[in-house]
């Protein structure tokens, strides 16, 4: 029972480390390194009260992550993406079982177009000049926050 609440708490860190990384980026467009090296050490803990193996679950979510920090570090080196926002994801993709990950993208993809489109028009409107930075740590937390709610949280919670 203990390692239920553990788990249920752990996911409940991750959603407000999701939301905190959201309000920075959106206040100073960055991401704290803390904030994702916090996200990424919690990763074993939850791993153990998910009752995950090391082979082959956890190295599954390493291999995950290594891919997505792949692809979105080079995102990032053509000016794509910023670099707490690769650092985000890669510590998500700890957390997160590849279905999941591949969910946060699509919802992630969405919530960006729709940031971008709206942040654009309010750009335009307020007629500046200097170039649109899109808060994408907004968009990765939305994802992020939508796989937990359909994923993690429980039908039916036990009593205790």
């Amino acid at each position: 029972m203990l390692t239920l609440y553990i788990h249920y708490g752990l996911l409940v860190a991750l959603a407000i480390a999701l939301l905190f990384a959201a309000f920075t980026d959106m206040r100073s467009r960055k991401i704290s390194n803390k904030l994702n090296l916090a996200i990424a050490l919690g990763a074993p803990i939850f791993w153990w009260s998910s009752g995950m193996s090391l082979w082959p679950e956890v190295a599954i979510q390493f291999g995950i992550a290594l891919a997505a920090f792949a692809v979105f570090a080079a995102i990032f080196a053509f000016g794509g993406m910023g670099g707490g926002d690769v650092k985000l994801l890669t510590a998500l993709a700890l957390w997160i079982e590849p279905t999941g990950f591949m969910q946060l993208l699509v919802i992630m993809a969405l919530a960006g177009g729709v940031l971008t489109i709206v942040m654009g028009g309010w750009h335009f409107l307020r007629r500046q000049k200097e170039r649109l930075a899109i808060p994408y740590g907004v968009a990765i937390a939305i994802g992020g926050l939508w796989v937990l709610a359909a994923n993690y949280i429980p039908t039916n919670m036990p009593v205790a």
